[in-house]
C-alpha cells in the first residue's frame, strides 16, 4: 500500500526563527520531504526571517546543509533539492524594532495562502503579531503558528492568548504540538470511531486502566538551565500527555470537524479531578559512571525541579468512573519509547479452572516511538497436545510493515504544517483548551511548592524512582516494562 499525497494550495510561508535549531532539524529538512513526496505546487516561497544578516543564497546554503544533516536527503529524485532550494528567500528583521519589515512585507503575496511560524521564544511572539497586523502583511485570512510552551502557568497562559488575540481570530492561530502529528495518534481516533470493535468496551465497565509512558534515555544536557524552569510537569505532562490522554478518553464528536474534536478533547480536561499528594511521584536521575546527575546539569545542586514525573489520575465521568489513568515520564530512562496501554478487565467467569499457565489481560498497546505501531495482546491455547495451556500472543501491526517498504510514514512537523496551509485546526490546541489544561496544573505544582517536596533521586538506566513501582503495586497493578 503506498500512501497518498494530496497537494496543497500554492503559500508563502514566513519562517521567524528560520536559523534556530528547530527550523534547522524538523521545519526545513520536513518541508523538502514534502516537496519530494509532490505535496508542495510550484510558486510557492519559503521566506526565512531571522535577526542573522545573510542574503537569500546563505539560507539556502544553510538548508542544503541542514537537509542533509538531518534526514531531507531521503528523496528519490536526485534533482529535487535543485528544484526545492529556489524556492527559498530570506529577510533580515528585527522582532522587537523597524527592521526588515517593509522587505518582508514585499515579499508576501497577496494570492497565495499566507502562513507565518514563529519558532521563536514565546516573548516574541506578540511582537511579531502586532507587526504582522499593523505594517498589513497578515490578511484576515492568514495564519501564525505558535510552538510550546503556551505559557508557563494559567496567569502567563492567558497572557498569551491575550496577545495573539488582540490580532488574530482563533481561527488564525495554529498551537503546534508535535504528539498530535505522529500517524499512531491520529491511528488512535480511528480505531475508536471506525471500528464497532473497540468503542462498546472504551469505558469502565471493560477497561480496567490505562497507562500512557513517555521515556526518553539522555538527560536535560546543555539545556539544564531552561529545563530547571519547567521540569517534567510543565515540560512534557502539561501538553503532550495531556493531549494524549484526551484523545484516549473523549466522547465521540459529532463530526470529524476541528472544533467538534477540540469541544470534546476540552470535556476531558474539566472532568479531570484534582491529582492528591498521594498519587504523585517525582524524581531526579542520579549521577552514573558516564554522565552527571540531574543537578550538575542543572547547575544548581538545591534543585527540587523533577526530571521525572508519575502520577494517577481520573476521569469524572460517567465513561470512566473509576477507571485510573496512569501518566509517567522522565528523562534518563532505561529506553526510549512512548506509548499507550489500554488494559481491559478480566472475564466475568473464567471457565478454565484447571487451565495450566497463567490468564493475562487484553492490552491494547499505542507505540508512537519507535516503530510506529500498534499491537493486542490476547489469550490463545498453546499449540501442541497435553491439556488447556494458555499463552498470551499479540496481534501486531506496524506501519513499516503493514503498508510495506513505499510506505511514507510522514514526520509529524511536516504533517502538521500541511495542515496549517489547509486551514485545518483539527490537531491544533485551542486557546481554551490550553487554559484549562494549565487551570488542572497550576494547582498541582503549587501543591508540592506548599509542602516542601523533594524529588527521589533514581538511577540512570533505570525505570524511576521506587515509590513509582508502588503507585501502581498498592493498587495490584503494574508499569508495563520500558523497554524499545
Amino acid at each position: 500500500m503506498v500512501s497518498r499525497v494530496i497537494p496543497v494550495d500554492r503559500f508563502d510561508l514566513v519562517i521567524f526563527g528560520a536559523t534556530g535549531d528547530l527550523a534547522n532539524r524538523k521545519i526545513l529538512p520536513g518541508l523538502f520531504r514534502r516537496y519530494c513526496a509532490g505535496q508542495i505546487p510550484e510558486g510557492s516561497t519559503i521566506i526565512g526571517a531571522a535577526r542573522s544578516e545573510m542574503t537569500p543564497e546563505e539560507f539556502r546554503d544553510q538548508t542544503r546543509a541542514a537537509i542533509a544533516e538531518f534526514g531531507g536527503n531521503k528523496c528519490d529524485d536526485e534533482g529535487a533539492l535543485d528544484g526545492f532550494l529556489p524556492m527559498l528567500d530570506y529577510v533580515a528583521i528585527d522582532a522587537k524594532g523597524d527592521g526588515g519589515w517593509d522587505d518582508l512585507k514585499s515579499k508576501v503575496r497577496d494570492d497565495t495562502v499566507n502562513a507565518f511560524y514563529f519558532s521563536v521564544a514565546p516573548a516574541l511572539f506578540g511582537d511579531l503579531a502586532e507587526r504582522l497586523h499593523t505594517r498589513g502583511i497578515a490578511g484576515p485570512e492568514a495564519r501564525i503558528v505558535v510552538e510550546k510552551p503556551f505559557g508557563r502557568d494559567l496567569a502567563s497562559a492567558k497572557a498569551l492568548n491575550a496577545a495573539l488575540a488582540e490580532y488574530f481570530d482563533e481561527t488564525q492561530i495554529y498551537r503546534i504540538d508535535h504528539y498530535l502529528g505522529k500517524e499512531t495518534v491520529q491511528n488512535l481516533m480511528a480505531v475508536r470511531f471506525a471500528n464497532i470493535l473497540f468503542e462498546p468496551l472504551w469505558n469502565s465497565q471493560f477497561v480496567d486502566h490505562v497507562q500512557i509512558t513517555v521515556a526518553e534515555t539522555v538527560g536535560v544536557g546543555g539545556r539544564g538551565s531552561y529545563y530547571d524552569k519547567s521540569g517534567a510537569m510543565r515540560d512534557m505532562v502539561q501538553n503532550h500527555m495531556m493531549q494524549l490522554l484526551c484523545l484516549i478518553a473523549m466522547e465521540p464528536p459529532y463530526h470529524f470537524d476541528p472544533d467538534a474534536v477540540r469541544d470534546e478533547k476540552l470535556k476531558v480536561i474539566r472532568a479531570l479531578q484534582p491529582v492528591q499528594p498521594a498519587d504523585i511521584v517525582r524524581g531526579q536521575y542520579a549521577a552514573s559512571k558516564d554522565a552527571p546527575g540531574y543537578l550538575e546539569d542543572a547547575e544548581d545542586p538545591e534543585s527540587t525541579t523533577e526530571s521525572y514525573i508519575a502520577m494517577k489520575c481520573h476521569v469524572a465521568n460517567w465513561r470512566w468512573v473509576n477507571t485510573p489513568f496512569y501518566l509517567r515520564t522522565g528523562k534518563r530512562l532505561r529506553a526510549r519509547t512512548s506509548e499507550i496501554a489500554i488494559t481491559f478487565k478480566e472475564p466475568p467467569h473464567q471457565i478454565f479452572d484447571d487451565a495450566e499457565g497463567e490468564w493475562r489481560e487484553n492490552v491494547l498497546v499505542i507505540r508512537l516511538q519507535p516503530n510506529e505501531g500498534m499491537n493486542l495482546k490476547m489469550m490463545i491455547k498453546e499449540p501442541g497436545p497435553g491439556g488447556m495451556r494458555l499463552v498470551q500472543v499479540p496481534l501486531d501491526m506496524s506501519f513499516a510493515e503493514a503498508l510495506g517498504d513505499e510506505a511514507d510514514i510522514t514526520d509529524a512537523y511536516e504533517r502538521l504544517i500541511m495542515d496549517v496551509i489547509r486551514g485545518n485546526q483539527t490537531l491544533f490546541m485551542r486557546g481554551d483548551e490550553v487554559e484549562a489544561a494549565w487551570a488542572w496544573t497550576d494547582p498541582i505544582i503549587e501543591g508540592w511548592e506548599a509542602r516542601g517536596d523533594k524529588p527521589q533521586t533514581y538511577d540512570s538506566g533505570a525505570s524511576g524512582p521506587d515509590d513509582a513501582l508502588m503507585l501502581m503495586h498498592r493498587d495490584g497493578r503494574r508499569w508495563r516494562e520500558i523497554r524499545e
